[in-house]
């Protein structure tokens, strides 16, 4: 058990999957960075650029017992945990990412997906904390219907600062 090899995620510091990646690579260590194609608009051209999908995370497959040593590579900061301990990836997670990359571009990665007439919470900015219900969704922007004091307020609000707030199971 202690020199098994498991895929594990670790957290990079912002912007630093690749050279991450790269020291990895220097010093033999198994790693995926899954890259994702963009096309970039500037204002005199457009160029396809490879972002790491996945941001701040590099997944890494190294031995039980060696896994300790990679927190003394510059810019990864730790684990991605799972009740206290570094999550453990089945390798068939790994390939089904590597063979999505492959088959599509411009792959983008939703989490807590925002559904109409779900409950949301506020995360951010003067109404932070506060639920109500997601009415629209428009581009970036939604609109959410909040009910206080018999009152209804509807307002638009960057969708990144919402979350999807699960149903109470009473």
């Amino acid at each position: 058990m202690e020199n098994s090899i498991y895929w594990h995620a670790v957290y990079t510091k912002p912007r630093w999957e690749k050279k991450v990646a790269a020291l990895l690579e220097a010093k033999g260590i198994e790693y995926y960075c899954p890259l994702n194609k963009v096309t970039k608009q500037w204002s005199d051209r457009k160029k396809t650029v490879l972002e790491p999908l996945f941001k701040s995370y590099v997944f890494v497959q190294i031995a039980e017992n060696k896994k300790w040593d990679l927190l003394n590579i510059p810019g990864i900061l730790n684990y991605v945990t799972w009740l206290g301990k570094p999550a453990k990836i089945k390798d068939s997670e790994i390939a089904t990412i590597r063979k999505f990359l492959k088959e599509f571009e411009s792959v983008e990665v939703v989490e807590g997906l925002l559904e109409i007439n779900s409950k949301v919470k506020i995360k951010q900015g003067v109404l932070m904390n506060y639920h109500g219900i997601l009415l629209q969704i428009s581009g970036n922007r939604a609109s959410v219907k909040i009910e206080s004091m018999g009152l209804q307020l509807i307002t638009s609000i960057d969708k990144k600062n919402l979350e999807k707030v699960e149903a109470d199971r009473t």
